[in-house]
This record gives C-alpha cells, structure tokens and sequence, in this order.
C-alpha cells in the first residue's frame, strides 16, 4: 500500500502548537501530531502500521487478509477498507459468538460493507486461537486455511515487526527532535511505541500510556520484544506510565470524560476517548507532577478519529467495550502469550 494506491494518505500528518497557559506556567510545550487526519478510512496508526504488511501480503501473493478484533475494533475497520481498496478480500474473526445473531453496530456494518466476511466465535475460542499463532503452534494456522484458504493473517491489532517498523515512519516527519523532546502515544499492543522509540534520536525520549488494566510489565515486554525482533537491540529511551488506563479498555471515568471536554473546548479538537484522551490526560499528568521538566516539549501522537458523532455502544461514562484479557478481567492484558485487547 502506497500513496500511488487507490488509498491516497495525508503523508506528512501535520503537526498542530497547542497554545496552553497551563502547560506554559509549567515550562512545557505541546503540539499534536495529527494522524488521525491521515484517511477517514484508514487513519492513523492504522496506516503505518498495515501499510507494510498489505506490501508484503502483496509481494507474497495473497489475495485475503485474515485477522481479528472485537465489536468497535479500529483495526477490523481498517483492514476491510484498505483490502477492498486494493483488491484483497478480508476476514474478520470477531471475539463473542452471542453477536453473530445481534444487530450490526456502526463499527461492525462499516467492516461489511466494504466486503468483509464477519465470523463471531466465542470468547475462549478467540484467546486460544490468538495464543496458538502467538506461539506458533501450527494448529490454529491449519484451522483457519481450511476454513477460508490460504491468508495472510495479521494479528489482533496488526502488531507485529513489520507494524512497528511502519510506525518508525512518524519520526522523520518531526525532523527537528532533540533534547527535550517527548513524543507520547497511547498503548494498547506496543507497536506504535516501540516504532518510535528505535527511530529517536539521541537525546529525545518516548514515553507511552498504557489503556489497559493491569498491563504492567507485559505492555513492557511485548515492546521489547518487538525491538528485539526487529532491530536486533534494545533501546533506553522509552517507558510506559500505567496510571491513566481510567479503570481498563473502553472505560472513560467521570473525571476523563470531563478531561477531554474541556481539552475539545478550548483546543477544538475532537478526542477520542478509548486512546487519545487517556494519553493526553496523562500528559498533562505528568506535567502536574513536575516530570516534564521546564523546557519540555511534548508531541502527541493523535493516533485515531473518536467515533462517530451520535454512535451507540461503543464507551459510555464508566463503561465498557466489552473486551476482556486471558486472565478474565474486564480490560485487562492478561499475561504474555495470552489475548491482546481490542486495537
């Protein structure tokens, strides 16, 4: 996928100052990073990281992309639009069995009409799946081409090597990044993190702010497996604060709902509340604290659009998406090897 494609992405993202006089009083600078203006199909982190892996499906001779997520998953979106684009056809193995029968929601509908084949399998099913592809047990692998034939399979949140090197991308379009630079990104499978962590140069830092509950330590782990994978090394550069996952995935508290209010009003920038919000309200988290120190200029990665305007279901106040980790906590990670949360 490249921008000679049926796809045309806005490359570079622009970057946007945010005038803040709280921030200002605290020696800290902002400005967003706009991916989320990238495509209204594909946007985001969603672009880097499928664009290397729909070239290599591609170059390998795939006609169908296979992958998995849950009910309001990004990814699943992102995935159906960009294989009808280029002339691939896309499945969707979707976690929970009980939606198969279920009215579609907007999430769902849009991944169908741009031809996806939906196929809802219970929850255990789902995990056990992903952990055997995780650990490369041929099993899974097998099942699933005799189902649907042969596919280039991308993972659930499509986080892999190729993914984070995709991600890498976003460095060099901040090509004046130095010391007391921070770039910030949320977290959910590690990929976009770890990308930009291996493309920083000496003196500026990443730091990445988990969604989930629980993941301490795993999220860690997944990044620098990732780094190992494909970079061959270990980087120093980047940590992940835990502390703003607002009770799990697809959980928006009373005290971030409002967060991200006021950051829409005086900003005019819509947010989206399962990502975005969360690393934005840990931004300015840490500058409360007094851990961004005076001088710091902070980039925000908007990694994707908040839903649609009027949507349903989707989060509300103290709800849920739904997803659910291998431990069985609602937004929780779980432990290695186990299922990834909803991306």
């Amino acid at each position: 996928m490249d921008t000679s494609g049926p796809i045309r992405p806005r490359l570079p993202s622009p970057v946007w100052d945010v005038a803040d006089p709280w921030l200002a009083e605290r020696g800290v600078e902002l400005r967003l990073k706009r991916d989320d203006l990238i495509h209204p199909l594909v946007p985001g982190n969603k672009w880097r990281k499928l664009t290397p892996n729909l070239r290599a499906a591609v170059e390998q001779g795939h006609t169908r992309l296979l992958t998995f997520g849950g009910a309001y998953s990004n990814h699943i979106r992102a995935v159906a639009a960009a294989g009808a684009a280029h002339g691939l056809s896309t499945v969707g193995v979707i976690r929970g069995d009980e939606l198969a029968g279920a009215p579609r929601n907007w999430s769902l509908a849009r991944a169908e009409e741009h031809g996806m084949e939906l196929a809802f399998v219970t929850r255990s099913a789902y995990r056990e799946t992903l952990r055997g592809l995780s650990e490369n047990d041929p099993g899974p692998l097998r099942g699933l081409e005799e189902r649907w034939g042969s596919a280039y399979v991308l993972p659930e949140g499509g986080t892999n090597v190729l993914a984070a090197g995709g991600a890498a991308d976003l460095v060099a379009e901040l090509p004046d990044l130095g010391s007391g630079d921070v770039v910030c990104c949320a977290v959910g499978t590690g990929g976009t993190l770890a990308g930009i962590a291996a493309a920083l140069p000496a003196g500026a830092r990443a730091v990445g702010f988990a969604v989930l509950k629980g993941a301490d330590g795993y999220l860690e782990g997944e990044v620098a497996e990732l780094h190992r994978r494909g970079w061959g090394r270990a980087f120093g550069d980047w940590r992940i604060e835990h502390g703003y996952h607002g009770g799990g995935y697809g959980r928006v508290p009373v005290e971030l709902e409002a967060f991200a209010a006021r950051f829409e009003e005086r900003h005019g920038v819509r947010v989206e509340r399962r990502y975005v919000a969360k690393m934005l309200w840990g931004v300015y988290g840490l500058a409360e604290r007094g851990e961004l120190a005076p001088g710091s200029r902070v980039t925000a990665v908007i990694t994707g659009p908040p839903d649609p305007e009027g949507s349903a279901g989707a989060v509300g106040a103290a709800g849920s998406a739904g997803t659910k980790g291998s431990a069985g906590t609602e937004g929780s990670a779980g432990t290695a090897g186990g299922g990834r949360p909803e991306a």
